[in-house]
């Protein structure tokens, strides 16, 4: 059983998270594959995507090895229990729930609610959440790092929405610690097949590195 700090130095080594939305279940791993044979190691299957559950489950049964299976969009503390049970390493939600940090605490298990602001930052980290979710990211820009970390430098950011290839580097040399990308990266693959998703996650990981040894 992988460790609470062995899951966030993993993610943030990666520096990027596979935000999947997807219409099937079916859909969502074949997504989940194309982003692994890009060097993606940290999927979110959100609770948009039906069966969630069922897709966090079989992920970790087929990649658990080498995949960091994560839930995303949960709302709720009784969301977030299924989705542990279900073997979720950790749990994203779109703002800071006080209830889901205390059962992913109580669990030992990673929680990036989502913050927009200073107050929220400085409750995230009261709460326990040691990455926090920039969100939504296309709303404030890589400034929003810079600011955010001038008075609170010990905020571990991860911007999502917004972030794409052409601006990641830009989210890195701000200070995140991690992004996390959906649209960006997943685009419509039953349109431009999933083998782009594949060619975009390379392209994502490359630019991540190269802000990283700027």
């Amino acid at each position: 059983m992988m460790r609470k700090q062995e899951i966030l130095t993993q993610v943030e080594d990666s520096g990027l998270v596979a935000v999947v939305r997807a219409d099937h279940a079916e859909q969502a791993k074949r997504i989940t594959e194309a982003a692994m044979n890009g060097g993606v190691v940290s999927i979110e299957i959100t609770y948009t995507v039906a069966g969630a559950t069922d897709v966090i489950k079989e992920l970790n049964a087929e990649f658990g090895e080498d995949l960091i299976v994560g839930a995303g969009t949960v709302l709720d503390a009784e969301t977030a229990r299924i989705a542990i049970l279900a073997g979720a390493k950790y749990v994203v939600s779109p703002y800071l729930d006080e209830k889901t940090a205390r059962m992913c605490n109580r669990y030992q298990i990673p929680y990036l609610p989502g913050v927009m602001t200073i107050q929220d930052v400085v409750h995230g980290l009261e709460c326990g959440a040691e990455v926090l979710k920039v969100f939504p990211g296309d709303l404030m820009g890589p400034q929003m790092i810079r600011v955010i970390k001038g008075p609170i430098p010990q905020a571990n950011l991860m911007p999502t929405g917004g972030v794409s290839v052409d601006n990641v580097a830009n989210w890195i040399r701000a200070g995140a610690v991690a992004v996390g990308a959906g649209g960006s990266l997943i685009g419509k693959p039953d349109v431009d097949g999933y083998e782009k998703i594949t060619e975009t996650a390379k392209r994502f990981l490359e630019q991540i590195e190269i802000a990283r040894n700027e």
